[in-house]
């Protein structure tokens, strides 16, 4: 092909690129147009938005998605123990003491003195389920109660 040839093909295919692209409308800018009052005063250069004041890091980053993981892992493992029956959140019973209801005695009180480092409200729902207790009427100064004892 000779230098003759290619100098005639490229102003066709310079028409061809031209002819693809959009035409542009008269009169048309790509610069911003001044801003004007009611008054037809120009008013000065808008404020641009200020960047955010909170920019992390890579290392930031790092560490926010690693205790993102140990949070989610802690909860799916605690969930999953929980389905699977291995931790229930209830104490394992260790035996049963007797106990006899004095005057003035509750079945909370109760529970607090023999249990004191659990929870009452568990410990007073395992004497009431344990003794056959619906109500707190059910309970009569003299009557002895099977307590369990929790670990």
């Amino acid at each position: 092909m000779s230098a003759l040839a290619l100098v005639t093909q490229t102003p066709e295919v310079d028409g061809a690129r031209q002819a693809r692209r959009r035409r542009a409308i008269d009169g048309s800018t790509t610069e911003r147009m001044p801003a004007r009052a009611c008054a037809g005063a120009e008013v000065g250069p808008q404020p641009t938005a200020e960047p955010a004041a909170l920019q992390l890091t890579r290392r930031g980053r790092v560490v926010l998605t690693m205790v993102s993981v140990l949070i989610f892992g802690a909860a799916v493992l605690v969930l999953g123990l929980r389905v699977a029956g291995v931790w229930t959140g209830v104490p394992e019973m260790s035996g049963m003491v007797p106990v006899q209801v004095g005057a003035g005695q509750s079945l909370w009180s109760i529970a607090q003195q023999t249990n004191p480092g659990e929870d009452p409200r568990m410990v007073v729902e395992q004497i009431a389920e344990l003794n056959g207790i619906m109500t707190v009427t059910d309970v009569v100064p003299g009557e002895t109660l099977q307590v369990p004892l929790f670990r």
